[in-house]
């Protein structure tokens, strides 16, 4: 082993340690750049995806199909779908869930809707208190969308201008 007259001085004075400790100091005594949640937002990506919504089609007819395919592409498995055939011969969903402890808002079955249906809102304050709170039915997704509707439209127009 060589000796090495550099490497000595700095294990021997802690150079690397007093280097740290200044960066500490600097930011230390810096303005403080800690949010106030509540009471203050941080801007929110264009990207953003917060909790789902189920839409519907300016008749009031829910738009889901009941294809499948958010439920097929979710990797968490988080989605259950159950449907049914109408008397008119269409099929649209008797059960739709989204567990939302499962998932991980990855944005998938946003994408793969054919119909543009389910979608991810830009809310971004919602809880629950016991895991069933996090259960969405599809009365409360509908609900989502009927309530949130102006909001994900300028959203969805908003999206097509980037495509």
């Amino acid at each position: 082993m060589q000796f090495r007259p550099r490497q000595w001085f700095n294990t021997f004075f802690l150079t690397e340690m007093l280097r740290g400790m200044q960066l500490t100091g600097r930011y230390f005594f810096a303005r403080k750049i800690t949010v106030q949640y509540p009471e203050e937002q941080t801007p929110q990506s264009p990207r953003f995806r917060g909790l789902h919504a189920l839409r519907r089609y300016a008749n009031g007819e829910e738009r889901c199909i009941a294809c499948k395919l958010c439920e097929a592409v979710c990797p968490a498995l988080a989605i259950t779908i159950e449907s049914d055939v109408r008397s008119d011969g269409t099929r649209r969903t008797t059960r739709y869930d989204i567990d939302l402890s499962k998932c991980i808002f990855c944005g998938l079955c946003e994408e793969s809707c054919p119909v543009d249906s389910i979608v991810e809102s830009r809310v971004l304050s919602y809880h629950g208190e016991i895991r069933g709170d996090l259960i969405y039915t599809k009365d409360m997704l509908l609900a989502n969308g009927d309530r949130l509707e102006a909001e994900l439209a300028a959203d969805r127009d908003a999206d097509r201008a980037y495509r």
